[in-house]
């Protein structure tokens, strides 16, 4: 039979050098329009060609730093040498994969070498995603307690599909898609309210991130131990998630290891472990849970996925596993992490409009506030009127459009930059944030310039948009 690659039937790099011009126009027919919408107006629509370790390059072959590191998938940065190569194996190994019927090596030892991280956690579940992940946790959590509710925090983040919408802290992504889950939010840190909830006998469980991906807000020293022995006395589970905390992005590999004596009954676990190349989600849990859940070979395959535990997948875990281990990614989480943050924080006493530097390891959020003299406070005032998070977004833009860093604000209606930037990233880097976020400061706080004049852009835009 004729290779067809051979026969010229389909050869992607000709597709994209023919139309990969058209990437926004194509995005905006058949996909989500509002997106190269927004890309627009913030100027955000750059055409982007390769792209390697922490950096990216448009086609006039400029630099560009990411400390977004795509919402924390490309923990390793794009790329990765270890990564790509165990890609290439894998699809050249031919495996029979995905048969469904039998028992593949690869899930067995991505399982193994996971658990390695959490010693007091016996089994895996493997699916596609995060939100798969937190998924997988609240139904075992139910079935595994008999109990319906779940609790979790107030402006949590895990996921969107149905299931994790109901456990979203964010009313601007659960509008509209009710009825939800009977899920009840309880304010993170409060035990109080915590016990009143479980002493309802309802609760099957708490799903809490460590640290909070919106806003970047820590659980307060001493909370998840306390947590978990309210939960555990009144026959409920603590549930980490750890989407985007784990696998070294807070300078240990779980977030909830910062704590001594945490240990929670469920963790998911998606993002960084994909290597950015091969979706991929895990839920780690105690072996009653899983033993309870598949009781018996007629509930063999009560939850499953199609795609879970597919050979790229596991290849790319095991990757990504065997760099961090070999490469010290944690520990340099944890000392770029602090280096940063540290110098981020000697910044407040200078730039009024700065007011806190918070976070840990490689997750810091810088939060922005209400100034002191008279001209900023007039203009901060402005730009609060219309919509809560103009200001972080007057900051944002500029590091990319002046300086080629590319940064988030941490949610909707938070004045909030987020960095998350692969773990991978230097001295070097520090040093080149350091000196773009200074440039923007002190623009903002000239009273005037282009970043107040692009704010008045903003603020029309979202007077507009009312």
């Amino acid at each position: 039979m004729t290779d067809p690659v051979e026969k010229g039937e389909f050869d992607l790099g000709a597709l994209l050098a023919e139309r990969g011009a058209e990437r926004y126009e194509l995005h905006t027919k058949y996909l989500n329009h509002q997106l190269p919408r927004m890309l627009h107006t913030i100027g955000f629509d750059k055409v982007y060609e390769k792209a390697e370790g922490a950096h990216f390059w448009d086609a006039d072959g400029n630099d560009y730093l990411d400390m977004l590191a795509g919402f924390g998938v490309m923990g390793l940065g794009r790329h990765h040498p270890v990564v790509r190569k165990a890609l290439h194996d894998v699809l050249d190994a031919s495996l029979a994969d995905l048969t469904r019927f039998d028992c593949q090596p690869l899930p067995g030892l991505l399982a193994e070498r996971l658990l390695t991280h959490s010693p007091h956690l016996d089994r895996v579940f493997f699916g596609n995603s995060g939100t798969e992940a937190v998924e997988t946790a609240l139904k075992f959590a139910r079935y595994a307690t008999g109990r319906p509710r779940i609790l979790y925090c107030s402006h949590a983040f895990h996921g969107l599909t149905t299931g994790s919408l109901s456990v979203n802290g964010e009313d601007g992504f659960r509008d509209g898609f009710a009825p939800l889950l009977p899920d009840t939010a309880v304010p993170l840190g409060d035990l109080d309210a915590l016990a009143r909830e479980l002493k309802k006998g309802d609760v099957a469980g708490l799903i809490v991130e460590p640290i909070q991906g919106k806003g970047v807000h820590e659980a307060p020293p001493g909370y998840l131990r306390a947590a978990q022995e309210l939960l555990h006395r009144h026959k409920a589970l603590l549930i980490a998630d750890e989407v985007q905390t784990g696998l070294g992005r807070t300078g240990d590999f779980y977030a909830y290891q910062h704590e001594e004596g945490v240990e929670p009954d469920l963790v998911c676990v998606a993002k960084a472990l994909s290597g950015g190349y091969v979706p991929v989600g895990a839920t780690l849990g105690k072996d009653w849970i899983f033993k309870k859940v598949y009781s018996s070979m007629d509930r063999v395959l009560v939850h499953s996925a199609s795609f879970g535990s597919n050979a790229q997948a596991m290849a790319a875990g095991l990757a990504v596993l065997s760099v961090m281990e070999n490469e010290q990614i944690v520990a340099n989480a944890r000392a770029t992490g602090e280096q940063l943050r540290s110098r981020l924080t000697a910044l407040i006493d200078k730039y009024e409009l700065l007011s806190d530097v918070r976070g840990r390891g490689l997750m810091i959020g810088i939060e922005f506030g209400r100034p002191r003299s008279l001209k900023l406070r007039s203009r901060w005032t402005m730009l609060q009127a219309a919509r809560k998070g103009l200001f972080a977004q007057m900051v944002v833009v500029p590091l990319l459009q002046r300086h080629r860093i590319l940064t988030q604000v941490s949610g909707d209606h938070l004045e909030v930059i987020k960095l998350i930037p692969p773990l991978i990233i230097g001295e070097a880097d520090v040093d080149r944030f350091l000196e773009a976020f200074t440039a923007v400061m002190d623009d903002a706080h000239s009273g005037g310039g282009l970043m107040w004049d692009f704010g008045k852009t903003l603020v029309k835009q979202a007077v507009a948009n009312r």
